[in-house]
């Protein structure tokens, strides 16, 4: 799987833990990115429909959300070894990335331009071309010299850049074939028949799109005008979500809730992004009972070596190294809601959590409820799922 600083890496174990006790066939995955989440549900048998902007997120859910056990993974094996045999050639790719940039070192760039136009060549099904594109896409990240974003590459080759690009088959997912789309999130919202929905939106004014656009190019192959030393894609400056916005944010995410007609929600924001824990509350409560649990986890590596001007010198200064996600469940049982944020509570082991809480907001209603803001504790208090408002 590609390094990708909104993977969910670290907070999948609980989403799968906490949708595991739902009583849920489908799910949706609406901003599904590297589509880890996706394959968690996927694995524990729920039907996976699979939705993001990105051409890369496409291809990555070809090859592990739709793939089931009709491909002809023997094939696909031989059709990669002839590919790996192809002698590098310069292209696009390798003046664009690995010379006017350094997101790779040349001698893979030259193989990727190979490989990459002579899948073109392959008579490929959906499913079969983004599981051969996923392939070449990991391989390239494995060999890559970045911290994990592509907003800028390293100043000097990282260690790993120097490996040879290997071109590997994806592993096969567990649990039954789901669907891929490649829609804006709340024009899907207003369609969807599933029983979940995972909504992990972008929370800051960085685009994905932006911060993975080698990736972007890589798979589209449409070898796009650049910019700028990070040699960006020049759609990079006009294609902005609202979600990449402080102002428009909020109404977004709140368009999107009242569209989604799913009876149970799973949502993960950040708390350095624009959605506020109180008023996130706020809104999920016209959806249904409310329960909320908070991850403490390490920054992104790239927050924690500084800040650097384009000459790679260190200009700023590291303000703090972990940040807190917030994950909230939202159902209409209120009984299971209150079971289902108590039990992951005591999910103590979770990689790379330090602290862990759980909040389910008492009722509005009732005197003395709990809060709903979260705390550390040994002992944490009953609690009750705060009850739906009438959606208007």
């Amino acid at each position: 799987m590609i390094k990708y600083i909104g993977s969910k890496r670290s907070l999948v174990p609980l989403i799968r833990s906490v949708a595991s006790r739902l009583p849920v066939r489908t799910a949706c995955d609406l901003f599904a990115g590297t589509t880890r989440v996706g394959q968690a549900l996927r694995s524990l048998g729920l039907t996976v429909h699979s939705n993001d902007l990105a051409t890369y997120s496409e291809a990555l859910g070809q090859a592990y959300i739709a793939a089931d056990a009709s491909v002809d993974r023997r094939r696909l094996g031989g059709l990669l070894a002839e590919l790996s045999l192809l002698e590098g050639k310069d292209g696009y790719f390798t003046e664009a990335f690995c010379r006017q940039a350094r997101y790779l070192q040349p001698h893979n760039g030259r193989r990727i331009d190979a490989i990459r136009e002579a899948i073109d060549h392959h008579a490929l099904d959906p499913i079969e071309r983004g599981i051969v594109l996923t392939s070449l896409l990991e391989a390239a990240d494995r060999v890559d010299s970045t911290t994990g974003l592509q907003m800028a590459y390293l100043k000097g080759w990282a260690p790993r850049s120097y490996g040879e690009l290997e071109l590997r088959l994806p592993g096969e997912v567990a649990g039954p074939a789901g669907t891929v789309t490649r829609l804006d999130a709340n024009l899907l919202a207003r369609q969807l028949d599933v029983d979940l929905v995972y909504v992990d939106p972008p929370y800051n004014q960085h685009s994905y799109f932006s911060n993975y656009h080698v990736w972007e190019t890589l798979v589209r192959w449409d070898a796009p005008e650049s910019y700028g030393v990070a040699n960006k894609r020049v759609d990079c400056r006009d294609r902005k979500s609202a979600y990449n916005s402080k102002r428009a944010a909020p109404a977004a995410l709140a368009g999107l809730f009242g569209a989604l007609q799913a009876p149970w929600l799973l949502v993960s924001v950040n708390n350095e992004g624009f959605h506020a824990v109180k008023g996130l509350n706020e809104l999920l409560l016209e959806h249904g009972y409310v329960g909320r649990i908070d991850v403490d986890f390490a920054r992104y590596i790239g927050a924690r070596i500084g800040i650097h001007n384009p000459a790679g010198d260190k200009v700023g200064s590291v303000t703090h190294v972990r940040n807190r996600e917030h994950l909230f469940l939202v159902g209409p049982d209120r009984d299971l809601v209150t079971e289902v944020v108590a039990e992951a509570q005591a999910l103590a082991a979770i990689p790379a959590a330090v602290s862990q809480a759980a909040a389910i907001s008492g009722p509005s209603d009732a005197a003395g409820a709990s809060s709903a803001v979260a705390a550390s504790r040994a002992e944490p208090p009953a609690a009750a799922a705060q009850g739906p408002r009438p959606r208007r």
